[in-house]
């Protein structure tokens, strides 16, 4: 088969595919392999295309006498990338004078998922064991030198009891974030009226905020602002939102929710609803914004644990939102606040989008 030809089928693959000669120069390149290496590298050395070690030595032994070789290597370049890398020994012929054609897959998504998995259970694991600990300590103490001390069974008691609680609402959310990866790519299809479910999450936390303090405060509005969605998950995602402003807002301020119908969801296209979380907090410093939704990611550890906070709200909210073909957008300015902006596609936005 003339080389023209093997490219026009070698440019169909998705994956970057080189053909080398004996000198390890390359004959030719797919359009995938261009777009990786640059579109210069044909007629040039694999050594200057690929600066890897590894690459070479497999290179090197598949044109003196091996058939095939496969190496896993990383590569930098905006950005960290993984790499299989395939190379097998080719015949030359007349119309080639290729020997060894090397094929990469991209297994960058593959290994970042296992990591986070590994990191997923290895936060699981640590965040339960600090209030384990301190139970079967405190056991371990009122069936001892704490038996007949009332004052201290009382004071070990209201901390168990904490430390429960704390690790029944950690796998509370682990099951809300396992159900709603599981659907994410099934569209709701209920409507919801996104004003009377924001009076009725105002309604639930309008006592905590009080006791802070705190006014929450609804716009006064006229009409409906229907969406596609399933109730309550977006109830979650709104009690997340605003329960956040409550625990984390200095006592004496306030917290404006509002909504708006837009023509354009960022990002996303077609008409839609935001709702607008606005609190007069510390804010967040810019660094920390692009992590907050990470699954046990934390500003401040000491005071998340302290108001109770499990580090998976905002990691449910994105993925809900994510569920309702919507985008969550986080502003914030030290020292004087930070605004969640929630947009969800409208009603009759979503009438033409599939359900899967």
């Amino acid at each position: 088969m003339e080389i023209a030809t093997t490219m026009v089928i070698l440019d169909a693959l998705p994956n970057p595919v080189l053909l080398l000669d004996s000198q390890k120069t390359i004959v030719a390149a797919n359009s995938a392999a261009k777009e990786l290496l640059g579109a210069e590298i044909e007629g040039r050395s694999l050594a200057i295309a690929l600066r890897h070690p590894e690459i070479l030595d497999a290179v090197n032994a598949v044109i003196a006498d091996e058939q095939k070789r496969q190496i896993s290597i990383s590569l930098l370049a905006s950005v960290w990338r993984s790499f299989d890398i395939q190379i097998a020994s080719l015949t030359a012929t007349n119309e080639s004078t290729a020997v060894a054609i090397l094929t990469m897959h991209d297994t960058t998504a593959t290994r970042n998922a296992d990591q986070m998995r590994a990191d997923f259970v290895a936060n699981v694991s640590h965040e339960l064991r600090s209030p384990l600990s301190s139970l079967i300590g405190f056991i371990e103490t009122l069936r001892g030198a704490a038996r007949d001390d009332v004052d201290a069974r009382d004071r070990f008691l209201r901390i168990m009891d904490n430390e429960s609680k704390r690790m029944a609402r950690l796998i509370d959310d682990l099951l809300s974030l396992s159900k709603v990866e599981a659907s994410e790519h099934i569209l709701p299809d209920e409507t919801v009226d996104i004003f009377e479910l924001l009076a009725e999450v105002h309604d639930t936390l309008s006592r905590r905020a009080a006791e802070r303090h705190i006014d929450v405060n609804l716009p006064t509005l006229n009409g409906k602002y229907p969406v596609l969605g399933n109730r309550d998950e977006l109830m979650e995602v709104f009690l997340n939102l605003i329960d956040n402003a409550v625990k984390y807002c200095p006592e004496n301020t306030s917290i404006s929710v509002d909504i708006e119908r837009i023509s354009r969801i960022p990002d996303r296209g077609g008409p839609g609803i935001m709702v607008s979380v606005a609190d007069q907090g510390d804010g967040i410093s810019a660094e920390h914004l692009p992590r907050l939704t990470e699954r046990f990611y934390r500003v401040d550890k000491g005071r998340s644990r302290t108001t109770g906070g499990t580090g998976l709200g905002l990691a449910i909210v994105k993925h809900i939102v994510n569920r309702h073909r919507g985008r969550l957008a986080i502003d914030s300015i030290v020292g004087e606040g930070t605004i969640f902006r929630v947009f969800l596609p409208s009603e009759e936005s979503t009438e033409a989008t599939p359900r899967l």
